[in-house]
């Protein structure tokens, strides 16, 4: 069956109306309840919403573009349900405090998620399309048959940034249901080998899903119009938006900036106990032996408190502080690409802010000022976070 025209052979139109009627409902409902718990959930149900809709009006159902859809639809279904959950647990959103009574900002986010629902959903939209969709096989979405090399790349990328994302979600979740104390870093499971796994499987998901949808315009078999192939190769707007967003916006700087801030607060106060000399010093307290000529018997209960204990101990390692933890931490564990810490630990810092993308512009956040550091040394005033 032929596929349904709307506004454009794209579907560009219908989904910008769609996603912007969606988005600005959910903006005043959640504006006046004054609410922030379903900003998110729009966020992802929207994307569900263009994935289906795009391919039910293309009307064409071959292996390639239900299987895109389907990833898009289940990529989103289970990203909204896990943000739903989370913020209803936290009962708000950390990102909107400070501004929920400012409507400008508040409604200038709104925007930007629907420009980011628009433009990362473009891969799939164009290629459920009547550009690609239509009666003759020779120049529609099924031609080549589904499970090129590209096909099966791009399935690979997605079913490995797709476990990542949740797999890591679902082990952050797990730990802070244990209610750990605040100065204890999450680095098991995945968080082991990267600070933001969730981000690295969700920039996956979206470059497999493009590489699917671009299977149709590499193959010498398709004979897709010239448009429709610039159509789909325009189309890495969408891997490419999600990586600035998560890389530069949204993503990874406030997730730092944050983390950081809480660690420069845990230290900011930080002073050593009152027993800290002695603790440090390696030397036990010392108590008088008796007299030499004292000939008086010794009680052999007491005979301890007659004996000079004043021999050197073995140095006890001093108790970092959570800054310091901090540190370490950030000196071990990728920021983005996962990589085991030992490994990761020998690699140069140039690699490092260059094929791992841990810029040093991430660790722009001073040290605490206190009086003390974790070995009763002022704390040095500089500006990055030594790695």
């Amino acid at each position: 069956m032929a596929p349904v025209h709307v506004l454009d052979q794209y579907y560009l139109g219908i989904t910008l109306l769609v996603t912007i009627a969606f988005q600005l409902t959910a903006f005043v409902v959640a504006w006046t309840l004054k609410t922030d718990k379903i900003t998110d959930f729009a966020g992802g149900v929207n994307f569900l919403i263009l994935a289906l809709m795009t391919l039910l009006l293309g009307n064409t159902y071959c292996g390639r573009n239900v299987a895109a859809s389907f990833f898009v639809m289940i990529w989103a279904a289970r990203l909204a349900g896990f943000l739903l959950l989370r913020v209803l647990n936290r009962g708000r959103d950390a990102r909107f405090d400070g501004i929920r009574e400012n409507f400008g900002k508040i409604f200038g986010f709104w925007i930007g998620q629907i420009i980011w629902v628009w433009v990362v959903s473009l891969p799939i939209t164009i290629l459920n399309s009547p550009s690609t969709a239509g009666s003759d096989p020779r120049t529609h979405v099924c031609n080549p048959n589904f499970g090129t090399s590209r096909d099966i790349a791009g399935i690979i990328l997605w079913g490995i940034g797709w476990i990542i994302e949740v797999v890591a979600d679902l082990q952050k979740y797990l730990f802070k249901a244990t209610g750990p104390p605040p100065e204890v870093i999450m680095d098991t499971g995945l968080w082991r080998y990267s600070r933001h796994p969730p981000y690295f499987g969700e920039i996956l998901c979206w470059w497999g899903i493009w590489i699917i949808a671009i299977s149709p315009a590499t193959s010498g078999a398709s004979d897709l119009s010239d448009s429709a192939k610039s159509a789909l190769f325009g189309a890495v707007v969408s891997p490419i938006l999600t990586m600035i967003l998560l890389l530069f916006a949204s993503g990874i700087p406030p997730a730092e900036r944050s983390m950081a801030r809480k660690f420069q607060m845990l230290s900011q106060d930080d002073t050593p106990p009152a027993n800290a000399a002695q603790h440090n010093s390696g030397t036990a307290p010392t108590v008088n032996a008796p007299p030499a000529n004292n000939t008086s018997p010794v009680d052999p209960v007491n005979l301890t408190s007659h004996i000079n204990v004043s021999k050197s101990l073995p140095e006890l390692p001093p108790v970092p502080s959570p800054w310091t933890t901090y540190q370490e931490y950030l000196g071990r564990t990728s920021m983005l690409i996962p990589v085991p810490p030992l490994l990761y630990l020998r690699i140069p810092r140039i690699i490092k802010e260059t094929v791992l993308l841990d810029w040093a512009w991430y660790r722009r956040v001073d040290p605490p000022q206190s009086n003390h550091s974790s070995n009763g040394e002022r704390a040095e005033s500089t500006g990055d976070v030594a790695v």
